[in-house]
């Protein structure tokens, strides 16, 4: 069983506000591997954005493009907004914890994504080649960062006042 330390409200106004910072972004010794392979991870993902998507829906257009044709303005499009994104998880990648927001991000609209792209796969049979490209694809970037991004107050280091 453990005991509730009781503290008068006088006690606690003197003490004062305690401040909280997001962890350095020098690489510890002590750091836990799991940062480290966020690190990794958000590297990773960060090029895949960045080249990888293009290559790959060069090499295998029916798992990776939508709309056919050299000149596809859906492609430029969708290249445009994951080249940005990827750019911005390469910065996230030196200090996770300082951009967590952008990795929930890329997390949960990953998820969509990949959901509405299977629903129209599935209800358009040329299309059906996402469900073994893209779509698993998103669904394993959206579970690789879930499971190594840190959640409450782990993600809190407390600072020094």
């Amino acid at each position: 069983m453990s005991t509730i330390q009781e503290k008068s409200v006088k006690e606690v106004l003197v003490q004062g506000p305690q401040s909280y910072r997001v962890a350095s972004t020098e690489t510890d010794v002590a750091e836990p591997a799991r940062m480290k392979y966020l690190r990794v991870a958000l590297r990773l993902v960060a090029l895949i954005f960045i080249f990888g998507i293009y290559t790959l829906s060069i090499v295998w257009p029916s798992g990776w493009v939508w709309h056919t044709g050299h000149t596809s303005h859906y492609l430029q499009m969708i290249l445009g907004v994951y080249a940005t994104l990827g750019v911005f998880l390469l910065i996230a990648s030196r200090n996770p914890l300082a951009h967590l927001s952008l990795i929930w991000f890329t997390v949960w609209s990953s998820i969509v994504h990949a959901a509405i792209m299977a629903a129209q796969a599935l209800t358009n049979p040329d299309q059906i080649g996402h469900l073994w490209g893209d779509v698993p694809a998103l669904l394993v970037v959206a579970g690789v960062l879930a499971f190594l991004t840190p959640r409450g107050p782990t993600a809190l280091v407390k600072g020094k006042e």
